[in-house]
Parts: C-alpha cells; sequence; structure tokens
C-alpha cells in the first residue's frame, strides 16, 4: 500500500500538466444537464445511462461515462446543496493537492467503481451501478483527514467538525454494507468497500505514520525508563508525611522541618540524588557508586 501511495505521489509531481482543471465544475454541470434530461423524460432515461457491463459489451460504451453524472436525487433543492458540498469538497482538496493528485483521486474512485461493477457482472450477474454516491463519500473522507477541525453545518443548521462527521460516514458506510449483505446485494456491498479501499491508498501512508507515532507514544509512556510524573509526585508527598521533612542533609541529618531559613541543596557531582545543608554543599565528601 505505502509503495502504490508513493508511486500516485511521484505521477502527480511528474506530470504537472495531469488531469483536468476544476474537474468538479464540469461533473457539476453534467449533473445538471442529465437531472434535466431526467426532469423532462420522467426518469426514463435512467435506464440507458447506468453503468451496466452487459449493455457496455454490447456496444453502447457511454455507460463508461453517462453513469458519473447521474446526480444522486431528482430533488431540485436537495440537488442543489448536494452540488454545491460537491463542489466546496472537491475544490479545496484541489487546491490542497493540485490539479493532478486530485484528478489521480476522483479517477481512480471512478475506475474502482466501475472495476467492482464488472466483478459483480460476472459473479453475481448483476452490475447496475447509479451515480457516484460513494466516490463522493470518498472525498468527503479525504477532506476530513486534511481539515479535521474544519466546522461544516449539519443540517444547515448545527455546526460541527469534519472529523466527527468523517467517523459518521464511516459508520454509514459499514450499514449500508451489512444492509446490502443481508438483502442480498453484493454489488451495493462492495461499493462502499472500494470508496474506503480508494481512500486508503492516497492516505495510508498518513495513517500507517500516525499509528506508529501513538504506538511509540505508548511504549514509552509505560517504558521503566520514563518518569511517571504524577505518580513521582505522589510518592514523593506520601513519602514527606510519612518522614515528617521534604529535605534532610547527609552530612549532618539537619532537616527543613527543624530548619526552615535553612537552604538545601543537591549536589550534582554525587552519585544519585543526596541533598545538603548549606553549610556542607561546598564541603562534603562526595558520593560515588
Amino acid at each position: 500500500m505505502r509503495k502504490l501511495n508513493s508511486a500516485m505521489e511521484r505521477f502527480a509531481l511528474r506530470h504537472p500538466n495531469f488531469g483536468i482543471a476544476n474537474l468538479m465544475l464540469y461533473i457539476i454541470i453534467g449533473n445538471a444537464v442529465m437531472f434535466f434530461l431526467l426532469r423532462m423524460t420522467n426518469g426514463q432515461a435512467l435506464q440507458f445511462l447506468g453503468f451496466e457491463w452487459g449493455y457496455v459489451l454490447r456496444g453502447q460504451l457511454w455507460r463508461l461515462v453517462s453513469f458519473i453524472f447521474v446526480p444522486q436525487t431528482l430533488e431540485p433543492f436537495s440537488l442543489i446543496l448536494s452540488l454545491y458540498f460537491t463542489w466546496f469538497i472537491g475544490t479545496m482538496l484541489e487546491r490542497e493537492w493540485g490539479t493532478p493528485k486530485f484528478n489521480l483521486y476522483y479517477v481512480s474512485g471512478v475506475i474502482l467503481t466501475i472495476v467492482t461493477g464488472i466483478v459483480s457482472h460476472y459473479a453475481f450477474g448483476f452490475s447496475m451501478i447509479l451515480g457516484t454516491y460513494y466516490v463522493s463519500m470518498s472525498m468527503f473522507l479525504a477532506f476530513a483527514a486534511l481539515y479535521p477541525d474544519a466546522q461544516l453545518m449539519l443540517l444547515y443548521i448545527i455546526p460541527v467538525k469534519a472529523k466527527w462527521l468523517a467517523l459518521a460516514d464511516v459508520a454509514l458506510f459499514a450499514v449500508d454494507v451489512i444492509g446490502a449483505l443481508f438483502r442480498g446485494s453484493f454489488l451495493n456491498a462492495l461499493l462502499p468497500v472500494v470508496a474506503l479501499l480508494n481512500f486508503l491508498v492516497f492516505f495510508w501512508c498518513e495513517i500507517a505514520d500516525q499509528l506508529s507515532r501513538r504506538r511509540n507514544f505508548a511504549r514509552h509512556r509505560n517504558s521503566r525508563q520514563t518518569i511517571q510524573f504524577k505518580s513521582a509526585v505522589r510518592q514523593q508527598r506520601k513519602k514527606e508525611a510519612q518522614q515528617g521533612y521534604r529535605h534532610k542533609c547527609s552530612v549532618c541529618g539537619r532537616t527543613d522541618t527543624e530548619y526552615p531559613d535553612m537552604e538545601f541543596r543537591y549536589c550534582s557531582r554525587c552519585a544519585g540524588y543526596h541533598c545538603f545543608c548549606q553549610d556542607h554543599i561546598f564541603n562534603h565528601e562526595h558520593f560515588k557508586e
């Protein structure tokens, strides 16, 4: 996975002119045109636009592209909001990654969707795919990974951070997969998995590095060589309560409880931690191991 991610990065760097600038603008225009076409035909045109590998083999090659522009809804207000959100997410990703990498991300999601349809055709005899809903959802996961603290409006009124919405989307993916399996719709069960796979290909390095840092932090925190400051403070306070003092001179035995105005210091040249009063800090025999 890491090698594939690195190959994607190298390709994007070596081919700065690859891809279509403002790709999401063209996708949205295509969705709008398709929306009016479906409304004029009362939705009948949909059966000629979805991806179906069997029909592609019969010469209906436009299905390899037309399904990308099938809108997710035919309700005008919901469609406008959906298209705006898609444009916003896509524009932010293209601005962050550059045109080549963003095009790779979107196109690879579409290609994986097509491959899933082909596999479903030969394995289950059905491969009709309407729209790129899960490709758009994987775009949002990418946005949330890059901008986890970005404030988005849930139900257009409640501000929620992108990372929490992304977790909700992953949960929704899982629900869709389980529901599709119960219905026996294996194609609909594969599409969310493929969308997540596309996301993992592009973010595997970041995810693996983050998990590695957390493991190293947990290992370091639980190491015997790591000083547990809170535990050490509690032990020190408990020890002071039992002893009745905090500092005690290693030469004369005077304590800060008996002589509260006297200064006590620790010698850096002695092996271990040894305290001395102000009379012996510079006048004592150094402790050695």
